[in-house]
């Protein structure tokens, strides 16, 4: 198969964009990063659910997802629901295979001299710190997995919702409005898989709910900040086809 048309090579980089930072955002996700720090703010420490000092802790993912969902919308504008549907499955089954091939490397034997390494003056057992990083727990990858389909499921299906009722005007409300919902339900999937149903903790479910809805109400302003980005990708995707074809390709993955 060759990548001729516009339309091919459109789809190819989106949705390899698509896919790269669904596999990064499992990786990078094991950080865990205070927001108030790194913005030299002081922290929150909200009191939520009888759950307190509560304040906004993230996964490092959260740096990936919104290019993810950004390319979710756009996919689903131009190419419509069977594609994201096909390119999220796709990627979920990408994820798994991930993580079975370092589960593989993680029992690999280690070379002596590799094993003790001196990083920013301190001496770190490389072994140990490459199990800490890759090896995360099976409930937290399957709650990721699973998060991650319903949420496509979730947004595919509010974008399409929206646009019968729009047409192919206020993109903003679709885009940003199925983004803004399937965001909470992976927000809170997540936890609870990797976190209640997990017996390895024993959280309550005052406290997955307390912490999904801090982690949601940054995600949600994120959502919105980068709703001119969408525009942004839009009208350089609309220059690149042309007016014709991009009119034609939004009008048929609407059908779809």
């Amino acid at each position: 198969m060759t990548f001729k048309t516009k339309e091919s090579r459109l789809l190819l980089i989106l949705g390899s964009f698509f896919v790269a930072n669904a596999i990064l955002s499992e990786f990078i996700g094991v950080k865990i990063f205070t927001v108030e720090g790194t913005l030299g703010i002081e922290k929150f420490n909200i009191n939520l659910l009888g759950v307190p000092n509560l304040s906004y802790n993230m996964s490092a993912g959260v740096l990936t997802w919104p290019i993810i969902f950004i390319m979710t919308d756009i996919i689903n504008e131009y190419f419509g629901v069977k594609q994201v549907r096909n390119l999220s499955i796709l990627t979920a089954a990408l994820i798994g295979y991930a993580f079975i091939v370092v589960g593989g490397a993680m029992h690999l034997q280690p070379s002596d001299f590799w094993v003790t390494q001196n990083i920013n003056g301190e001496s770190l057992n490389m072994n140990n710190a490459f199990a800490g990083i890759f090896g995360q727990g099976m409930w937290i990858i399957v709650g990721s997995i699973v998060a991650f389909l319903v949420g496509q499921i979730a947004d595919v299906f509010i974008f399409h919702k929206i646009k019968k009722v729009t047409g192919d005007k206020a993109l903003w409300l679709r885009a940003t409005g199925s983004t803004l919902i399937s965001q909470c339900i992976d927000s809170f999937v997540v936890i609870f898989i990797a976190f209640y149903l997990n017996p390895q903790y024993h959280w309550s479910w005052q406290m997955v709910a307390a912490i999904g809805l801090v982690n949601y109400t940054y995600k949600f302003v994120v959502a919105i900040l980068m709703t001119p980005i969408l525009y942004l990708v839009h009208g350089i995707i609309d220059r690149y086809l042309g007016k014709d074809l991009s009119h034609r390709m939004i009008t048929m993955a609407g059908r779809s």
